[in-house]
């Protein structure tokens, strides 16, 4: 979604600060392959809060330190989430790819205060009656229909024939959404354009298809509700308008299916590339554990968040932040942040990451036992199905996603012994 081919489309609007601030654009092939490069060289230049520029040439402000985004996400009187407050909307073109993300619109992610807490309240309770123990059944009934289509043939792409399509196919079925449709199929692919898109997409416009397929399922629960997320919400006593189920049910769906699309990816990179685990690669619990945990340390599915908007003129970091600037949360950063790992290790023995966020708007309860429990039984299902699994390349040969908001490969090629059905 970042522009790296002209160099005109990193020149700032006139009269931005980031002239003066010696921003640096927010992606490229280098941060691409190596963001710590780029985290550690922002930190020596700027500290915990950098000048940054997004596509466009856009200014914002990228929170690096861990703290400092702690405070961010702990104090929404100072950096709120509506994000009608940002100063550059002058400067936005109607066709900016990262529309999708900070366009208003009237969901849960953009609403503050007692109407954030309706919101979300209502999100929580819906996902509480998400019976765990169902949903692992249910992710490896699936794990084992995906990982038939190729078990007898001895090599496959996992990201295409596997890791994307397993929590995309949960997360639709948890909200009611039928399985197997064309629909739901094209509902998948829109979320992957308009959450990280490629050359030649239009993230607008597969954003509108989402917002348009999720209006039927709203429409169609409330003719005929049934024991799924999409239903509670209708029938939960704050009354959401259909709007706003749509709005939040895309907020819930998106943010199941990529972040835990790329936690499944990571994982399983690290379980095959690390010599650490080589000995339990064949589905022991805990190493599998232990490699969750530390892939949420070291390769966060979610980069970066984009963002908070200041309230006033205020400062974070040795930085004066004016009001309705944009700031950018640096959650794979501040998990690497020295200020915290200050022998430059960072261990899996504790889940103080900020991976799913921080505070009022961080990922909200049960949502990140869920994920959990989809990516645990994706990874957890392959090793035991296919023992002997292996890479198919060379590690340095794997490639990542010209994304900075999401941390994922391009694709994981692998290979294991056919499995005669």
């Amino acid at each position: 979604m970042t522009d790296t081919g002209n160099p005109a489309a990193h020149v700032p609007p006139p009269g931005c600060p980031a002239h003066a601030e010696g921003a640096v654009p927010l992606g490229g092939l280098a941060y691409q392959q190596t963001p710590s490069q780029l985290y550690r060289s922002l930190r020596r230049e700027h500290g915990p809060v950098a000048p940054v520029l997004l596509d466009g040439g856009i200014p914002a402000w990228l929170v690096l330190g861990y703290s400092e985004v702690g405070y961010v996400t702990a104090h929404d009187e100072l950096f709120a989430r509506d994000s009608r407050r940002w100063n550059q909307w002058p400067n936005i073109p109607e066709d900016w790819p990262l529309l999708p993300f900070v366009g208003y619109q009237p969901s849960v992610l953009f609403t503050e205060g007692e109407e954030h807490q309706r919101r979300a309240g209502v999100i929580s309770e819906a996902l509480e009656g998400v019976d765990q123990f169902e949903l692992a059944r249910d992710c490896q009934v699936i794990a084992d229909e995906l990982i038939a289509a190729f078990s007898g043939s001895g090599r496959t792409e996992l990201m295409a024939a596997y890791v994307h399509t397993l929590p995309a196919r949960a997360v639709v079925q948890i909200c009611g959404m039928p399985l197997g449709g064309a629909d739901t199929q094209q509902l998948v692919d829109d979320l992957r354009i308009s959450l990280d898109a490629a050359e030649g997409d239009d993230p607008v416009a597969a954003y509108g298809r989402v917002g348009a397929r999720l209006a039927q399922l709203v429409k169609e629960k409330r003719e005929r509700p049934g024991a799924d997320v999409t239903s509670r919400m209708i029938q939960h006593p704050a009354g959401l308008t259909d709007e706003e189920i749509v709005q939040d049910l895309i907020s819930v769906i998106a943010a199941a299916q990529q972040p835990t699309a790329n936690w499944i990816c990571n994982t399983l990179r690290l379980l095959l590339t690390d010599e650490r685990f080589a000995i339990n690669v064949s589905g022991g619990r805990l190493s599998v554990g232990e490699a969750l945990n530390e892939v949420l340390w070291l390769d966060t599915p979610t980069q970066n968040f984009i963002g908070r908007w200041a309230v006033r003129d205020t400062q974070l970091g040795g930085r004066q932040i004016r009001a309705g600037d944009c700031l950018v949360l640096g959650l794979a950063a501040a998990n690497t942040d020295p200020q915290i790992w200050p022998d430059a290790h960072v261990g899996a023995e504790n889940a103080a990451h900020l991976s799913f966020s921080n505070g009022e708007h961080r990922c909200p309860y049960p949502a990140p036992l869920l994920a959990d429990v989809m990516a645990r039984t994706a990874v957890e299902t392959l090793l035991e199905r296919l023992p002997d699994l292996v890479l198919a390349v060379d590690p340095g040969e794997l490639e990542w996603r010209p994304s900075v908001w999401m941390r994922g490969l391009t694709a994981l090629p692998v290979e294991f012994t056919p499995v005669v059905q």
